[in-house]
């Protein structure tokens, strides 16, 4: 059964999303990239509004082009970097190191627009991804924003199509794996992709006002994604 995955940007958004029907929060700051690290005070205040309520992970910037030291924040599940300009960088060695530190688990993300942001392509990064029972693959995509002023940004589906992301989503539930899908996704969207059964879709702008990740989140936005995504795991009568 999938559940809503809400990346919130402080303490009162994660109430807002927790409030709305989200099952796991997810910490970043939008301004700063795909997957960008917000501050470890906001992390601290996130996690102690959560309080336990609903797993709690932090996006931590890209794994090549991020110093800042681990973030030491009581209450995280899941910590992730992306793999932007990892390509030919031995990124395998490093992420595996991630895979193994106590604590938090390292998720594997793969960004469906690799060549777009130099990253390993995403065939390599969910082989790898299933090569371990256990892992999370979140399957993403690095550019946020339009080419073209007043047009919308490129979604998962611009990058793979639903059979392809069905595919992977099966191939990796039959090694044990949990699948994230995100990527500017949508209600529309997200329609496509409910027969794939990720173990989460992850959203950020569909939850703001006007559709822009930087933007406020609104509850009646994670309200309408949340209930869409419950209606289609409950059985027919």
């Amino acid at each position: 059964m999938s559940r809503l995955l809400v990346s919130v940007r402080n303490a009162r958004e994660a109430e807002i999303a927790l409030a709305g029907g989200a099952s796991l929060i997810d910490v970043k700051e939008p301004t700063r990239g795909a997957l960008g690290r917000a501050d470890e005070a906001t992390l601290a205040a996130v996690a102690a509004r959560v309080a336990g309520r609903a797993p709690l992970s932090a996006a931590l910037g890209e794994l090549f082009e991020n110093e800042a030291p681990f973030p030491n924040v009581a209450g995280l599940h899941f910590v992730k970097w992306g793999l932007a300009g990892a390509a030919g960088r031995g990124w395998q060695r490093s992420l595996t190191k991630q895979l193994e530190r106590p604590g938090p688990q390292a998720v594997v993300v793969a960004y469906a627009d690799w060549r777009w942001a130099e990253a390993p392509s995403l065939d390599e990064v969910v082989a790898f991804a299933c090569s371990r029972r256990g892992n999370v693959l979140l399957i993403d995509t690095y550019q946020k924003n339009s080419a073209e002023a007043g047009k919308r940004p490129p979604t998962l589906l611009d990058w793979l199509s639903a059979a392809e992301v069905q595919a992977i989503c099966r191939a990796c539930a039959a090694r044990g794996v949990r699948v994230a899908l995100a990527g500017s996704l949508g209600l529309a969207e997200i329609d496509q992709l409910l027969s794939a059964g990720p173990t989460w879709f992850a959203v950020r702008g569909a939850v703001c006002a006007g559709g822009q990740r930087d933007a406020p989140m609104d509850l009646a936005r994670v309200q309408e994604l949340a209930c869409r995504i419950r209606m289609h795991a409950r059985p027919a009568d």
